[in-house]
């Protein structure tokens, strides 16, 4: 049981693992902020309209961050793994709270996008003011007419009001001006502290020490440049000799020349091969040593992605 319990804590350290992903996540919020002022200035336009209000104030917000959301997922380097990871042989080595964990991770990257458009817009209060100000009761402003209701207040976020309803336009605007931010600067506290605690969860359940991690971190990145770089190299001179085949000559630059004369290639690799480096990673040791990437522990021979005798797995996710 001890032990069980300490597998699924390691595997919260599948959050924020390294500088990078906090880089990204930087970037991926700048640039929704920036999409969200470009969205208020050029497109946000409140049709102040009973009943249409709500709706379309809502769309504004959530709308965009649904779809900001299913890109991040889409873009999510672990969605793809362990979809092939699925279809390849099944999430078997996975425990259920490993499982919902990376499911977590996936998500939780994929909602730093929407969860800033959200702020940024809740902050504005633009599309608060206008999806909310028809249900502000009219009893609660002073001095509002009797014989005005909700369709006047839809009209409020435009402006065109009576001259006599100027001053319970401005109190219905601040009032939910205020609202809107409150709940802006709630949710910016929330998440802040949910990344704290995510942060000193990482810190403490981590199996690795501060120096091999930042060193794993390192091998991963650069495993992954050569990687692509390889492939983009070995895919070239594959279609070279392919064409070259076909036609009898293939029109190379020199530089292209020089790669085909540097790097002869034979054939492709099988699709054991090719499988067996694609998929969810969890961090393993074996006999003492560990292994970084499902090709490194592919080049050293071990099979198979489970616990075994000689080896001791920790799980701890490749980001």
């Amino acid at each position: 049981m001890a032990a069980l319990i300490a597998e699924n804590f390691r595997f919260l350290s599948l959050f924020f693992k390294s500088k990078d992903v906090m880089i990204f996540n930087g970037l991926v919020a700048l640039g929704t902020v920036g999409s969200e002022e470009l969205f208020s200035v050029v497109a946000f336009n409140c049709p102040c309209s009973p009943a249409r209000n709500y709706i379309y104030g809502l769309a504004a917000i959530g709308v965009p961050a649904l779809a900001l959301f299913l890109i991040g997922v889409m873009w999510n380097n672990h969605t793809w793994n362990l979809v092939a990871e699925c279809h390849k042989r099944g999430i078997k080595n996975f425990s259920a709270a490993a499982t919902f964990l990376l499911f977590g991770s996936i998500l939780g990257r994929a909602s730093v996008a929407p969860i800033t458009w959200s702020v940024i817009s809740l902050l504005r209060g633009e599309a608060y003011i206008c999806a909310l100000s028809e249900f502000v009761k009219p009893s609660s402003l002073d001095k509002f007419p009797a014989d005005y209701g909700a369709e006047v207040l839809a009209k409020f976020p435009c402006r065109d009001v009576p001259a006599n309803l100027t001053k319970a336009r401005d109190e219905v605007t601040r009032r939910l001006r205020y609202e809107s931010q409150l709940f802006g600067w709630l949710l910016i506290g929330i998440v802040a502290v949910l990344v704290f605690l995510t942060k000193c969860l990482k810190h403490c359940c981590s199996p690795l020490s501060y120096r091999q991690e930042a060193y794993w971190a390192q091998y991963r990145s650069n495993e992954d440049k050569l990687f692509r770089r390889t492939a983009e190299v070995h895919s070239r001179i594959l279609a070279a000799k392919n064409v070259k085949q076909f036609f009898g000559f293939v029109a190379l630059d020199k530089e292209e020349k020089e790669l085909v004369q540097e790097f002869p290639v034979e054939g492709v690799q099988p699709s054991p091969q090719w499988n067996a480096i694609t998929g969810v990673y969890i961090y393993r040791e074996n006999k003492g040593f560990p292994l970084y990437s499902r090709l490194h522990k592919w080049a050293k021979g071990v099979e198979g992605n489970g616990p075994t005798p000689e080896g001791h797995e920790l799980l701890f996710l490749a980001s």
